[in-house]
């Protein structure tokens, strides 16, 4: 259908019949012409000579012509647009912030890859995560890395591949080889409530027990826990490990259940898919629902017409010009004719 931008305009429409009624005619002075046959010429063409102004009248045509020019004109300030069927689309509404381990103990081998081939607990989180963002083409992604304190790698952000390359430049000791996964709880909270997100999801990775953190874990996911941030929690590596590498699969598990997440173990890579596959089952998607209607402006076919409509009334005048010309040469012959005879 058609709509207009500006229908105000179209209270332009009466102005002519305002110009006309209020205003008086136009009047110009124009040079007389002095001819040796006047009187002949109006003995010939029947006119009597007078003073005063002359209202120039335009034919039907030319006044039809200008009505439907003017018309024409006011549609087009008016700004006609053509309106089409309405368009929906579907944004995610949910936001997923990884908090990816760089301590030390991620160096450790006890992971292998497709090709049996023994590698480090990182390189096998990335390959999973990088398998992980692939499926999440309509959801906005953040990176956190933590070891001695927590950086933001990645802001949220629909540029998977983008966010796939940050994933894949990190490297052991970029952020310390400690670990300090409440200040990077404290630091998704941050993130989340910048943004503004509506469905917040929090997937944090790391194979040891915090051993630096500012804030501390059970705290950070307390304030998590207000701010309806859901926790998913990933144990990476061997549950028995001691020492430097001891896991601290109590508060994890207690992280999760603080904020209605859920709590993992993933000893294997098999595992550690198993763990987002779930995470992805968990957490049903919420879309935002866009609708809006496609908007082709015509107005230059209104102001075509305008254009034509006049040139049409200008056409006609300088043919009526050419008929008063071809008229005033008669009279002329007629009237030379007459001295002839006389």
């Amino acid at each position: 259908m058609i709509e207009l931008a500006y229908p105000w305009a179209l209270a332009l429409l009466v102005l002519p019949v305002i110009v006309y009624f209020a205003l008086p005619a136009y009047k110009e002075q124009r040079d007389s012409l002095q001819v040796p046959y006047f009187k002949r010429l109006v003995k010939v063409s029947g006119e009597q000579p007078r003073a005063g102004a002359v209202l120039l009248k335009r034919n039907v045509i030319q006044k039809i012509l200008l009505f439907i020019g003017w018309i024409a004109l006011v549609f087009a300030i008016a700004k006609p647009e053509f309106v089409g069927e309405p368009i929906e689309l579907k944004k995610s509404a949910r936001e997923i912030m990884v908090a990816l381990d760089l301590s030390g103990s991620m160096s450790e081998q006890d992971f292998t890859d497709k090709n049996g081939k023994q590698i480090d607990r990182l390189a096998a989180a990335k390959i999973v995560l990088n398998d992980f963002a692939s499926q999440r083409q309509s959801d906005r992604l953040g990176l956190i890395l933590f070891g001695d304190s927590a950086y933001l790698q990645a802001p949220f952000t629909d540029d998977i591949p983008a966010w796939q390359e940050l994933l894949n430049d990190t490297q052991l000791g970029y952020a310390g080889f400690f670990t300090a996964f409440g200040d990077a709880i404290g630091l998704s909270i941050a993130t989340f409530e910048q943004e503004k997100s509506k469905q917040r999801v929090l997937i944090l990775l790391t194979d040891g027990e915090d051993t630096g953190s500012k804030m501390p874990p059970i705290k950070a996911a307390e304030i998590a826990a207000k701010h309806d941030i859901k926790i998913y929690t990933i144990a990476v590596g061997d549950p028995s490990s001691k020492g430097i590498y001891k896991m601290d699969l109590p508060t994890l598990e207690k992280i999760a259940k603080i904020t209605n997440g859920a709590s993992f173990q993933a000893i294997n890579q098999e595992e550690l898919q198993q763990a987002y596959k779930t995470i992805n089952e968990l957490e049903e998607q919420q879309y935002e629902s866009l609708s809006f209607r496609p908007r082709t402006s015509v107005h230059h076919w209104a102001f075509a017409v305008y254009f034509i409509a006049n040139l049409l009334v200008i056409f006609i005048y300088l043919l009526g010009q050419v008929g008063k010309k071809v008229s005033l040469s008669r009279v002329q012959e007629q009237t030379n004719k007459g001295d002839a005879h006389g």
